[in-house]
């Protein structure tokens, strides 16, 4: 039973009508008086009030008593107000916003993610990965080598810059970064893997709770999504999302999340699990250890910086020599694939382009042959960087290579904001020109489906 004060709060704070002070304290006593009674009562008096709500006739009975009339107005009070409580959040009483509002109560956790990527750069080879994250809200994050080798990765709020350490190597990379809260912001998604990410981007998406059960020995309860929202797209033809995460029951923070994701042709499995919250750490296990003799090298961190100079004829060139390969634009340019897997699809090609590369192909050894490839196909990954840095600077892109062709001279093949008032569109035939946004609204409804 609740005590007093709680059962005085519960009332206090569930009770939808506005009641005098004499009601509210008769209210308040008579429910108090009935958990008494309920509480006086023998274990069998209590089994016939439970059997009663199967059996009328054995209702009927008990009901004539006055004791059992006013428990069981108690039970009926108390469960309703519970349930009042309980459905602000899911109906086990956990609501997500506020498994998000645990974890950025901790100060630092451990965690452990496994990725499988399929056909992201090569057809049919899977990438795996598996790191260990130490996450800390005050100081960044780090990654912990499972041998001593291994690369560690950082992103250090005091030294405002991002670290990539290879012993193997005996070399670094350094990224220096001037808006240290932006880019905590963009550490701590690191490959999806940040528990709050997951969860921010579960409650900008339709789901629903999955029930309880035991996950790594921890009773939970799970929350899932397929709204391709949370692959940032509305278009379910485009992506296929299956996301679930798991909350311990006691402490609201998450146990286990698996993530599938299908764009395209490349499939995305993550799962992050071994959580350890609420960890003590201090300024040194964020601190990068690069010994005297390592080199620092060029970053890759540093060629997103250098995508930002790609220009709109760049683009142009790269579409028009995918299209003179292969006699079409490609379906996708949110990513591009290695160029064994590039090469496969323009292989099969009967255009003059792409015969003319076939010919000079013959003959070669397979490092000359790669070493010809990457002259001629890399150049068409900067389609692909050029997409990404509209996104990262929030220009409302699009892409209809799927659907429009070089032959479709007045069809919006890519678009992207310019101004409030303006969009940038390159057409089917690669011309290009600035319009407004209701005239960019009549060219997309003229886009074939």
């Amino acid at each position: 039973m609740r005590r007093a004060d709680s059962t005085e709060q519960i009332i206090k704070e569930n009770l939808t009508f506005t009641a005098s002070a004499a009601m509210h304290d008769r209210i308040l006593n008579d429910v108090l008086a009935a958990q008494s009674a309920w509480g006086s009562l023998t274990g069998k008096e209590s089994q016939k009030i439970g059997s009663a709500l199967a059996k009328p006739n054995i209702r009927s009975i008990i009901m004539k008593s006055p004791i059992t009339k006013l428990a069981t107005a108690a039970i009926v009070i108390i469960a309703c107000l519970i349930g009042l409580s309980l459905w602000r959040g899911t109906e086990s009483g956990i609501a997500l916003a506020d498994v998000l509002a645990q974890i950025e109560k901790v100060g630092a956790y451990r965690h452990q993610c496994d990725s499988t990527l399929t056909n992201l750069m090569e057809p049919n080879m899977p990438l795996k990965l598996h790191y260990t994250f130490l996450r800390s809200q005050k100081y960044g994050y780090k990654t912990v080598p499972d041998e001593p080798n291994d690369e560690v990765q950082y992103f250090s709020i005091q030294e405002k810059a991002f670290f990539a350490i290879r012993p193997k190597q005996k070399e670094y990379e350094r990224l220096d970064v001037t808006n240290v809260e932006k880019s905590t912001s963009v550490a701590q998604r690191q490959y999806d893997y940040y528990a709050g990410g997951i969860v921010k981007k579960i409650l900008g998406c339709k789901y629903e709770s999955i029930g309880r059960s035991i996950v790594d020995g921890v009773e939970v309860e799970g929350f899932g999504t397929t709204d391709p929202n949370y692959a940032s797209t509305t278009d379910p033809n485009h992506a296929s999302v299956d996301v679930k995460i798991w909350v311990d029951v006691k402490t609201q923070l998450p146990v286990r999340t698996e993530e599938y994701i299908t764009k395209g042709k490349s499939i995305w499995h993550f799962t992050t699990h071994a959580y350890r919250w609420d960890i003590p750490v201090d300024a040194a296990d964020f601190k990068p250890v690069i010994p005297e003799d390592y080199t620092r090298v060029e970053t890759g961190f540093e060629e997103f910086d250098k995508w930002k100079d790609i220009t709109e004829e760049t683009v142009i060139q790269c579409l028009k020599l995918y299209a003179d390969l292969s006699g079409h634009y490609p379906n996708s340019v949110s990513w591009m694939p290695g160029l064994k897997y590039q090469w496969s699809e323009f292989e099969k090609s009967e255009t003059p382009a792409a015969m003319r590369l076939k010919e000079e192909l013959k003959g070669l050894t397979e490092d000359d042959k790669a070493n010809r490839l990457g002259v001629v196909l890399k150049p068409m990954h900067r389609l692909n960087q050029f997409y990404f840095v509209l996104r990262r600077q929030g220009k409302d892109r699009a892409y209809y290579g799927k659907t429009v062709t070089p032959k479709d001279a007045d069809k919006v093949l890519m678009r992207w904001k310019v101004s409030d008032n303006e969009y940038r569109v390159i057409y089917g035939d690669l011309h290009t020109e600035t319009v407004t946004p209701a005239k960019l609204s009549e060219l997309e409804k003229a886009l074939p489906k």
